[in-house]
């Protein structure tokens, strides 16, 4: 299992759909985050794309200077991109990170916001642009010389002159639950990434996009995207569901769901559909929670519960064939210690040793280290 985290470039809080315990979306925050997940061996994080946020491409580029291991999986948008441009961008984030940048593949959801950056493409006219665009950028990052007449893109004789440290280009990540996206993944994804469904549905689309693949003659590989309330106890991390939706009135939950509404994401309804708007039976499956869902927009289900039922739960979901784990909680920076302090022992991670500190803990009556007592 490889565990990534999370920067919030949209903002981050104690609580959604308040402004209460809020917090601005600042690069020391981010920074803060990005260095603690780093510290702690998650093996990488991931950036958000969007309007809604601030530019992957730029913050990932700062961050990178300021860590030494973390890897950054950043948004590709094809439609609004040129692939060639794509593929400099790539290349150039890859060498000055020395080789720590991930793909993330973002064809959009909201016909609203794409339209407003330029793009009428319609759903699965923007797959067929998908397509044709990792056609051309994976060639170039490879170091071959492109010429493309599709119907969407066209390049002559397109060249990249320097090239990326990771060959023959840094990995693929690719997320799409309609068949459109899934044929495209299969097609050139390393890994295919699901929102945190239902096992059975997951281990549904699992297969699909494998058939899709072998039919390829390609192997891929899988991740998930979820978000972890974890606590000492169960009690306490039911509590802590409950309390990060305190805030969020019906009217809030109203005006979100009104403009996922008109996603035409499949992703995204599949989201919706496990809630559908409503607090009520909010665990949709043992431990996992649609609550997010309610006012956020893509990743919308957490696992809550104790230590062992959390990681007992991530388990299943690796015994599908589940390798990458992209995970967050609120507020991130803490719930990234959390995370790394309560879950990481109980998981086969493939994560690089960290050294282990000599000293753990604050010194005891100004005498004794806490590994000194026998407890």
């Amino acid at each position: 299992m490889e565990l990534l985290w999370f920067i919030p470039s949209h903002g981050d809080g104690r609580y959604l759909g308040t402004t209460k315990g809020g917090r601005a979306p600042e690069y020391s925050y981010f920074r803060q985050i990005a260095q603690a997940a780093d510290r702690l061996g998650y093996k990488g994080v991931l950036i958000p794309t969007g309007k809604s946020c601030e530019d992957p491409w730029l913050l990932a580029s700062a961050l990178a200077a300021e860590t030494k291991r973390l890897r950054f999986l950043v948004a590709v948008r094809p439609g609004l991109m040129s692939p060639t441009l794509a593929a400099r961008m790539a290349s150039t984030l890859d060498r000055i990170s020395e080789g720590r940048l991930l793909i993330n593949v973002v064809a959009g959801g909201d016909p609203v916001e794409l339209a407003g950056d330029g793009l009428f493409l319609s759903h699965d006219e923007r797959y067929e642009a998908t397509d044709e665009f990792l056609t051309v950028w994976k060639r170039l990052l490879s170091g071959e010389e492109v010429t493309l007449n599709g119907k969407h893109i066209h390049v002559n004789e397109a060249k990249l002159l320097f090239p990326p440290v990771q060959t023959p280009y840094p990995p693929i990540y690719f997320g799409g639950s309609s068949p459109a996206g899934q044929l495209v993944a299969a097609k050139h994804a390393d890994v295919y990434l699901t929102w945190g469904e239902p096992p059975a549905q997951v281990e549904e689309k699992i297969s699909q996009v494998r058939k899709l693949a072998e039919q390829q003659g390609r192997t891929i590989e899988f991740g998930i995207r979820l978000h972890i309330i974890v606590r000492e106890t169960a009690k306490e991390a039911w509590d802590a569901a409950e309390k990060l939706i305190r805030y969020v009135d019906e009217k809030t939950i109203q005006e979100a769901q009104r403009v996922f509404s008109r996603y035409d994401s499949v992703g995204q309804q599949r989201m919706r559909q496990l809630h559908n708007g409503s607090r009520e039976s909010l665990e949709i499956s043992p431990n996992l929670w649609a609550g997010v869902g309610l006012v956020r927009g893509g990743a919308g289900t957490a696992l809550v519960g104790d230590p062992e039922t959390v990681a007992e739960r991530l388990l299943e979901y690796h015994q599908l064939g589940i390798r990458y784990f992209i995970l967050s909680g609120y507020p991130h920076l803490e719930e990234a210690y959390r995370v790394a302090e309560l879950l990481f022992p109980l998981l086969p991670l493939n994560h690089q040793k960290q050294t282990k500190p000599f000293i753990q803990g604050e010194v005891i009556g100004n005498e004794f280290f806490p590994s000194f007592i026998k407890v």
